[in-house]
């Protein structure tokens, strides 16, 4: 089974990955996971902002930071992964992930960094829910 495991650094992102790892059982032999954080894109000024080459080595620094506590977990459990830190809306991008890799279930967490925004604008996880072609299971 190929599960997309979705992190942003949060105490409840982790919880997911823990769940993950706890519930390993629940698949037939080990589940294919596909670790993936997503960042935001960096706004430009006009005409004004960092080169290409800052913004890739800006956004793969963050995301190995984002990454980090999850592969530890995951290489501690013997649990094979794949790595990725992708560049877009978040929910939307996850999905868009999910799509190209045929994953047969996204894992994440409920709660992400940013609770203020999830009360404004409607959490990712609930974005991911109604976008998903896939089953989604949340941690709470």
């Amino acid at each position: 089974m190929k599960i997309l495991l979705a992190v942003d650094g949060s105490k409840n992102s982790l919880d997911a990955v823990k769940s993950l790892i706890e519930h390993a059982e629940w698949f037939s032999g080990k589940p294919q996971v596909f670790l993936a954080y997503v960042h935001l894109p960096v706004p430009k000024v006009g005409s004004f902002g960092p080169s290409k080459t800052v913004l890739e080595k800006y956004y793969r620094e963050e995301g190995d930071a984002v990454l980090a506590k999850a592969v530890k977990l995951l290489d501690k459990a013997g649990l094979d992964h794949v790595d990725s830190i992708l560049v877009g809306p978040v929910a939307e991008t996850l999905c868009k992930h999910a799509t190209a890799n045929k994953v047969d279930l996204i894992y994440m967490g409920t709660r992400g960094l940013n609770a203020a925004a999830n009360f404004v604008v409607g959490s990712v996880a609930t974005k991911v829910l109604h976008n998903a072609s896939v089953p989604v299971l949340l941690v709470k």
